[in-house]
């Protein structure tokens, strides 16, 4: 806790809790009441008594957490009450649905990030500035290496790639996060796609939320409901990289293989996380603030406090500091004297994955 703050949301065991509001925003475990930013799994899990989410993220929500879940959609802006703070949602540019928190008592005011990006995305939201006097933000790009090429069409890209080995009679493999980046990259390629890109069934239902929320994106066929017989060439596949080591792999015949995501940047001609394998192509685009981006993120916010998750310890909040910006871990918001529900009894824990995880790219 630092030293002569009283914290409109502190850090406990079970993720960040608004105590004057009595809720969680992207709980860690299951809670009477959440704030969900967006529908990644490391930000909406199972077990919670009810969820509060975006309108358009309501149905990707509930294809990720059961049809019976108890969710209400709120349209971005519109303020509610919990408790004794005003709260409204506003975009993050992440993904479909995707929301900032904005948390509001008396004259006193917080912001959440959530993960966010500022770059053109058709297939969601554009991100909003959410004027505040404290700012949590996300960091999972937060060094200085992380700078995204801008002014790129990445569907001219994908499409170039899908075309040339279509001439040389392979099939194209294209990796991505079923929910969020396979869905922009049907956005990216709508322009450009002469067939129906073929999707693993890992994206099926959550690409057709994108399309029920008005969203324009290429034709598709599910990649399992292909017969056995049909002879595929010169197709894209979009689907997760799980299934690299999966049966389909023996299915496609010739093909390559390529990776979009953040990770990519550095590399020509790509990798994965664990170094075990490496793609024919990499793909640099990203759902997540690159470095210059959350620099100019906290300037435009006004906060006079930063939070920050992911990288807390790292370069980010360091930069900050030198800047003259009051910025800390989100550790720092741990309060023991902040009475939390019993649900949440068993304190505060120390660091663990869920702060250093890379995220999603």
């Amino acid at each position: 806790m630092l030293p002569g703050l009283t914290p409109l949301v502190v850090w406990t065991d079970r993720g960040l809790y608004c105590p004057s509001g009595d809720f969680y925003i992207d709980p860690l475990r299951p809670v009477h009441r959440a704030v969900i930013t967006h529908a990644h799994s490391d930000h909406a899990r199972r077990g919670c008594e009810s969820y509060i989410c975006a309108e358009s993220g309501v149905g990707l929500l509930k294809v990720r957490l059961g049809k019976r879940i108890s969710v209400r959609g709120v349209p971005y802006r519109e303020s509610f009450s919990l408790g004794d703070v005003q709260v409204s949602l506003h975009p993050a540019g992440h993904i479909l649905g995707s929301s900032q928190v904005r948390i509001q008592r008396g004259d006193e005011v917080w912001g959440i990030s959530g993960d966010f990006k500022r770059d053109s995305d058709p297939s969601c939201e554009p991100f909003e500035v959410v004027k505040c006097d404290t700012w949590v933000t996300e960091a999972t790009f937060g060094t200085p290496k992380y700078v995204w090429p801008m002014g790129q069409d990445y569907g001219e890209q994908i499409a170039s790639w899908w075309f040339g080995n279509q001439r040389k009679g392979k099939n194209s493999l294209l990796f991505g996060y079923s929910l969020g980046k396979l869905q922009r990259i049907l956005s990216e390629l709508a322009p450009h796609a002469k067939r129906p890109i073929l999707i693993h069934r890992a994206a099926s239902e959550l690409t057709q939320c994108y399309r029920d929320e008005g969203r324009v994106l290429a034709p598709t066929r599910d990649l399992e409901a292909l017969d056995p017989r049909e002879l595929l060439q010169g197709e894209l596949i979009l689907a997760p990289p799980s299934i690299l080591s999966s049966e389909w792999t023996e299915k496609l015949g010739n093909f390559e293989t390529a990776f979009a995501s953040g990770w990519m940047l550095g590399s020509e001609r790509g990798w994965n996380a664990s170094g075990e394998r490496r793609f024919d192509q990499g793909f640099v685009i990203s759902d997540h603030a690159d470095w210059p981006t959350l620099n100019r993120t906290v300037d435009e916010t006004g906060a006079r406090s930063v939070f920050v998750l992911h990288r807390g310890l790292g370069a980010f909040v360091r930069h900050l500091r030198k800047r003259g910006i009051d910025a800390h871990p989100i550790l720092a918001l741990a309060c023991e004297n902040v009475e939390v529900p019993q649900e949440s009894e068993q304190g505060v824990l120390p660091l663990f994955d869920q702060l250093g995880q890379r995220g999603d790219g």
